[in-house]
This record gives C-alpha cells, sequence and structure tokens, in this order.
C-alpha cells in the first residue's frame, strides 16, 4: 500500500488549520442530544466527514442499514451505545471502536439510562449533513428515495 496522490504541491506549506473549540454550539439539535460537525465533506475536500453525536438517555438510532459507497466508524467518547455489528448487538463504552465498511450491516442507539457521546466518520466524506438536517421533514412516500440519495439502503 502506498501513500495517496500528491494534493498540495506548494513548497512552503499555508495556513489553513481550522479549529474548533469545545464550547461551539451543535449545528443540530442542541446540548446534549445533537450533532456537532466537527470536519464536513466540504472542508476536508472530500476526504472525509467526522461527527461528535450527543444522545439523550433511550435515544433512538436507526434501524440495521449499510451503505454502499461509504464506510462508517464509532469511537466512544462517553456512556454506552448499544452497536449492531451485522451479528449482535454489543454495549460499546468508552474507548470502544467499531470500523464498519461499504456494506456492512449496522445500527447503533442508546439503550441506556444516561447520556452517551461518539465519534461518527464517514469515508470517503459524503454531504452527511443534509441527510441528518432533513430525516425528519421527508415525507413517508418520499423516505426510500431520501434514504438511496444518501446512501443508506435500509434492511
Amino acid at each position: 500500500m502506498s501513500y495517496p496522490e500528491e494534493v498540495y504541491s506548494g513548497d512552503s506549506g499555508e495556513v489553513s488549520a481550522q479549529y474548533r473549540p469545545v464550547t461551539t454550539a451543535p449545528e443540530l439539535g442542541r446540548e446534549g442530544d445533537g450533532i456537532h460537525y466537527l470536519a464536513t465533506t466540504e472542508s476536508t475536500r472530500g476526504e472525509f466527514g467526522l461527527y461528535r453525536v450527543m444522545m439523550r438517555p433511550k435515544a433512538p438510532g436507526p434501524s440495521t442499514h449499510f451503505h454502499r459507497t461509504i464506510s462508517e466508524s464509532f469511537f466512544i467518547l462517553d456512556g454506552v451505545v448499544s452497536l449492531f455489528d451485522g451479528e449482535r448487538w454489543t454495549e460499546a463504552g468508552k474507548g470502544d471502536f467499531l470500523h464498519v465498511p461499504q456494506g456492512g450491516l449496522h445500527a447503533f442507539h442508546n439503550a441506556s439510562d444516561e447520556p452517551a457521546e461518539m465519534l461518527l466518520l464517514f469515508t470517503p466524506g459524503a454531504p452527511r449533513e443534509e441527510y441528518f438536517e432533513k430525516l425528519g421533514e421527508v415525507a413517508k412516500e418520499d423516505l426510500t428515495a431520501f434514504r438511496v440519495k444518501h446512501d443508506s439502503y435500509f434492511v
């Protein structure tokens, strides 16, 4: 395996880092039950999307699904998140990690009585922000098309 194709060809580097303090409000939802867009597809030039997901106690999550074009990884920051790896559910705690390659069945939710927090990583980057922001507004008869547009296939 080798390094990917060169993206930056300058000789002296550039000032382009983006700092995001922990006090930044979530883009979606509210503190304790929301999503922070740490790195979007746009800000990473399509390389990945990284989100901090804060889940209230007993928060539901998506049912079993897969993606054809993106992998999804979960890193638990705090609390307990129930993760499904396609075969079994695991109560994942702080520091636990699950990587799901393209095509891998998965699901998650917070079944505990305490809040939970995790990092969610999509690679390569995809416009997942629209999916999270508009999912609750999509009419039931349009839901399948919306999910397909966003590479989400529920089983």
